[in-house]
């Protein structure tokens, strides 16, 4: 694949929220999968021989405004100053996304950029994207990651502090501008695909279903089974990995783990994520993990690791006798693809994207997290049987290996900008 194949040597990608950095430190506020994705993808666009620039937010004077990639000559973080001189949660950036879009469009020109495309990511970057792909009348595609609507609708709690908090009319008055308005749009799953429709009563010919890919040269099988038992972990342990936030189900994971200790003794959980340094919002997810493994007395059990740096990353997967994603509210769950990747075996919530990559039985399992004997039940399963446990892990490798690299996510995405270029 060339660039003479698709006549795309150029891509803009605009993804204004979170900590962009070129090796991204994931777990920070608003800094996770999505930031995986629109990395990787560009890299992955690049050895096409494409160049991509990443456009996000400047808001760290000691940042480089212009950082390239190691070992990726091609792709740059591009970063914007808009407001002030301080981070601005994604839930409270559409104040700031004007002033961005117009410095955006000043930077370009004053650097006699151009591009044949521009791609924007999440609600915020879809916004800019409209503006400056307007100004320079160029095609203008996005991808969701997440919608409002149905967010919304997987949230639990008092309906008026969810919107103070999370702003959902206005997110999803601004989603439906950008689905009415682009020239075309990919979600990750086709449950998204649905939701639009759904919650939005949106329905076109111009949205794709492109899945997130795996960096299967990182996250793969070791290389001896004894890699299994020679990291740092000794005991058998339970992973899960995630951003730390409200939505992602770890008070439901920790009443579910209370049963399964009651069960196997000699296994126990390990929780990881979140910033180097948290903030308000995560320290008040680990508060609440704290008080329910404190009121059942399972400090000998649970072990809450925090940021996991990328060099640790992988023995973590490779070294768990299964990974877990207990999330309500999942777009899609990168951390479980990773896991597969890894032949690790995987239980994930049923209530998201994965849904479309697990085959429950096969390669991994499907539960509702919200109910502590279903989930402890499919934990057991999987921890009570090795022969089970080893199957669903190489079906998942496989699943990965065929469907989810992130080469082959790249060819995906250049056939779809080609399909609606003209």
């Amino acid at each position: 694949m060339t660039e003479y194949d698709y006549g795309i040597n150029n891509i803009s990608m605009i993804s204004t929220h979170g900590y962009f950095d070129p090796v991204p430190q994931l777990g920070r506020t608003d800094t996770g999968g999505q930031v995986v994705y629109v990395l990787e993808l560009a890299k992955a666009l690049s050895t096409s021989g494409i160049s991509v620039d990443i456009y996000t937010r400047w808001f760290d004077r000691s940042a480089r405004q212009i950082d390239p990639l190691s070992g990726y000559p091609d792709v740059r973080v591009i970063r914007i100053p808009a407001g002030p001189w301080e981070f601005i949660p994604k839930e409270e950036i559409y104040d700031v996304l004007p002033e961005l879009a117009g410095n955006m469009v000043a930077f370009i020109r004053q650097n006699n950029l151009a591009y044949d495309i521009y791609h924007g990511h999440y609600v915020d970057g879809g916004i800019v994207t409209l503006d400056v792909a307007g100004e320079f009348d160029k095609p203008s595609f996005f991808t969701a990651h997440s919608l409002g609507a149905w967010k919304k609708e997987q949230m639990q709690g008092d309906p008026e502090e969810m919107e103070k908090k999370y702003r959902f009319r206005h997110r999803m008055a601004e989603e439906r501008r950008i689905f009415e308005s682009v020239t075309a749009q990919s979600v990750t799953t086709q449950l998204q695909k649905e939701k639009l429709h759904e919650l939005y009563d949106f329905k076109s010919d111009n949205v794709t279903v492109i899945s997130p890919g795996v960096d299967v040269h990182t996250f793969n099988l070791p290389e001896l089974e004894t890699e299994k038992t020679a990291g740092e972990q000794q005991n058998r342990y339970i992973f899960c990995l995630s951003r730390i936030d409200a939505n992602k189900g770890h008070d439901l994971l920790l009443h579910a783990f209370d049963i399964v200790r009651k069960r196997i003794s000699d296994v126990s959980l390990i929780i990881g994520g979140g910033s180097p340094d948290p903030q308000e919002r995560e320290l008040k997810v680990f508060s609440v993990m704290r008080k329910i493994i404190k009121q059942n007395k399972m400090d000998d059990r649970v072990q809450i690791i925090g940021y996991v740096p990328d060099n640790k990353l992988v023995g973590l997967y490779r070294q768990a006798d299964l990974f877990v994603l207990p999330s309500i509210f999942e777009p899609f769950g990168m951390t479980a693809l990773e896991a597969m990747a890894c032949g690790t075996p995987v239980v994930a919530s049923k209530f998201g994207g994965i849904r479309n990559v697990i085959n429950t039985g096969k390669n991994g399992l499907l539960v509702d997290p919200s109910d502590a004997g279903e989930f402890a039940d499919a934990i057991t399963k999987l921890l009570s049987s090795k022969s089970l446990a080893e199957k669903l892990g190489i079906e998942g490798y496989h699943t990965i290996q065929k469907f989810f690299s992130w080469e082959a996510i790249a060819g995906k995405h250049l056939e779809f900008y080609d399909k609606f270029m003209s």
